[in-house]
């Protein structure tokens, strides 16, 4: 019977010396890790030109997805074709000198790209996120090409890599969130990270270079021209225009002074005008939407007659210093989920906390349900995450909570932004009109009508409302106003949905057609 021939088996991968296991885990976990803090403190660097909406935090994400699949299919490519100890140093170079230039690209098209359009909001993001991001998940294969030495351990390799790659994602993502972004401004993050990212390609081109002589491919003069372009993106990068003032947890802040009052202060959040504050005159109220607010509490308690008030979201406090000021004994309660605004408010918009004002910090969903029943004569809705009213405080369960608060004969007004065909304001007042017995809308007429975006403001108790008496005093204000109620409110709502903790699109029903 003849022998048939036999290979012997390959348990050898014919190509470069491997890394030392630890060295190979450190740069997976460190390419790793930088995508996610890229991915993070991007959503900060558009913020302010785009804000901070639910089309903007997707587009980052997407882009970052699609940096990865990009980078990782192309540095497995390449690993394939050509040494990967003669790739890794300069793909770790190139990615800190990308990261550097992102911040001042970002800043500089920004102001070109500003608003919501949406091809605006995907190319903003692309210029945060993906080249640097591709750079560095182009990391990951090349390592994983390395240290396939033995077949045999191919699965052992792959899977140990991967898993070191996401915990570095993980630690990343953690860190950045609680730590770096509460820490420190994002050019400081940025820039850290580039320097890191940078310093880490030279000193692993310098140790494989000792290694087995591998140069760092390219010609020198290529070499001192990507150099040269690494100092001119970190100069750039810090000096670059920053639209803030204060870059808190949840804003990029800015405080800007009135040309025509010198008392007068701008509070504008993520560029969008916030709170209008006249530091000589508490009464002031500047915009148009505030003056309604403060117009529906002067019928509903007169001048004088103290209120227990919460107020969700603070802002430039400018109403509770309004009611502070007309209804001396007021106690207000604001919930203003972001600590630093408290601060800057206290700064320079004349915030002082006490007996009258009291600033809690936190999110108004958690704190609203830790009041007890009948405990507030008014609630004031006026939280925003840039122009959007945050989708846990627009649902029904959050309207039944604030009905729990408010006293019988109490009030509770909101603020809601929308544009047409005006999806979200309708829904909102469907959903505040199936828990409260009684609710109005008071709006320019041009808003109503679907003509233009504009600030609606949501009347709503469980007991009768003073319609009349609201449209005289509404009268006074300065910009025209209809107040719908009745039958030409349930006309203006129509068919629209209520939102629920279950379903509530904020986000897309803001979206214009």
């Amino acid at each position: 019977m003849p022998v048939t021939p036999t290979s012997p088996p390959v348990t050898e991968a014919a190509g470069p010396r491997a890394l030392p296991n630890g060295l190979a885990a450190t740069l997976v976990f460190l390419a790793s890790g930088a995508v996610l803090v890229l991915e993070t403190v991007s959503l900060r660097l558009v913020g302010p030109y785009l804000g901070v909406t639910l089309q903007v935090t997707s587009s980052v994400i997407g882009v970052a997805l699609g940096a990865i699949a990009y980078g990782a299919w192309l540095g497995g490519w390449l690993a394939d074709r050509r040494d990967p100890r003669t790739l890794l140093a300069p793909a770790l170079v190139l990615a800190g000198i990308t990261t550097a230039i992102t911040l001042p690209v970002v800043r500089y098209a920004g102001e070109v790209l500003r608003g919501g359009a949406t091809a605006g909001i995907l190319l903003l993001t692309a210029l945060a996120v993906f080249l640097p991001a591709a750079l560095l998940a182009a990391v990951t294969p090349l390592v994983v090409k390395l240290q396939l030495s033995d077949l045999r351990r191919t699965g052992q390799v792959v899977g140990r890599l991967s898993s070191i790659g996401t915990l570095g994602g993980i630690t990343a993502t953690l860190g950045t969130g609680f730590v770096l972004v509460a820490a420190l401004p994002s050019t400081v993050i940025m820039v850290g990270l580039a320097l890191l990212l940078g310093l880490t390609g030279l000193w692993l081109g310098w140790y494989l270079w000792r290694q087995d002589r591998t140069s760092v491919p390219g010609r020198p003069r290529v070499k001192a021209a990507v150099a040269l372009l690494g100092l001119v993106g970190a100069g750039l990068a810090t000096v670059s225009p920053n639209p803030c003032d204060v870059e808190t947890a949840y804003h990029c802040a800015s405080v800007e002074a009135d040309a025509e009052n010198p008392d007068g202060r701008l509070l504008v959040l993520n560029s969008a005008w916030h709170s209008y504050v006249d530091l000589s005159d508490p009464k002031h109220l500047e915009f148009a939407y505030t003056q309604w607010i403060g117009a529906v509490a002067d019928v509903f308690a007169p001048a004088g007659q103290r209120l227990d008030a919460v107020h969700l979201g603070g802002g430039g406090f400018t109403i509770p210093t309004y009611l502070t000021a007309t209804r001396p004994g007021t106690v207000n309660t604001v919930f203003e989920i972001d600590g630093e605004l408290v601060e800057l408010g206290r700064r320079e918009l004349g915030v002082r906390p006490g007996p009258e004002l009291r600033a809690v910090v936190g999110d108004a969903r958690m704190l609203v349900g830790e009041l007890p029943d009948d405990s507030a004569d008014l609630v004031v809705g006026d939280a925003f995450g840039h122009l959007v009213v945050p989708w846990h405080l627009a649902t029904r369960e959050m309207a039944a909570d604030i009905r729990r608060v408010v006293r019988p004969g109490g009030l509770y007004v909101q603020n809601v932004i929308d544009y047409p065909p005006l999806r979200f304001i309708r829904a909102e007042l469907a959903t505040v009109k199936a828990e409260f017995t009684h609710v109005a809308l008071v709006a320019p007429p041009t808003a109503i009508t679907g003509a233009r975006g504009a600030n609606f403001l949501i009347v709503a108790a469980d007991t009768p409302l003073p319609i009349e008496a609201m449209r005289n005093r509404l009268g006074e204000t300065e910009e025209p106003v209809t107040v719908l109620d009745g039958a030409n409110l349930d006309d203006f709502i129509d068919d629209a949905i209520v939102l629920t903790d279950e379903y509530a699109p904020v986000d897309q029903l803001l979206a214009t057609a």
